[in-house]
Formats: structure tokens, C-alpha cells, sequence
């Protein structure tokens, strides 16, 4: 299984859009991943989210279930 199969590509979302698709969908329908360092994760983040910084994100790729959409920041 390659890291293609954990993510379809999509348009860029606004944040708008992304917060709407929240408020639509219960946490457990989608991916949230935080993708940023651990002490910037500490300092805040969005409820939920799951701390997978940008240089692991390959190598854990597999801790997300490629049937929900996928929300980074």
C-alpha cells in the first residue's frame, strides 16, 4: 500500500469551508491531522486533531483510514 492510497486529491479548501465540512460531519468521518511539530501541536490545536508532523506523515500514513476524507494543516 503506498501513501496514495491514504489520500485523494482534492481542491485546496478555505478555512471556511473546511470549518463547514466540520460542523457537517461527526469527527470519527473524517482524518484531522495536525501536521506541524509536537511543541507547536502543545501550544494549540484544533480539537481532535492528531499530531502526525510533515517528516512522519509517510512512515504513519497507515495509522489513517483511507476511506475518510483527510484534513491537514
Amino acid at each position: 500500500m503506498s501513501i496514495r492510497d491514504y489520500f485523494t486529491s482534492i481542491d485546496t479548501m478555505m478555512p471556511k469551508q473546511v470549518r463547514e465540512l466540520m460542523d457537517r460531519n461527526p469527527p470519527a468521518a473524517y482524518n484531522l491531522i495536525d501536521v506541524r511539530q509536537p511543541g507547536e501541536y502543545e501550544h494549540g490545536h484544533i480539537p481532535g486533531a492528531i499530531l502526525i508532523p510533515l517528516a512522519e506523515l509517510l512512515d504513519r500514513a497507515k495509522e489513517l483510514d483511507p476511506e475518510k476524507p483527510t484534513i491537514t494543516y
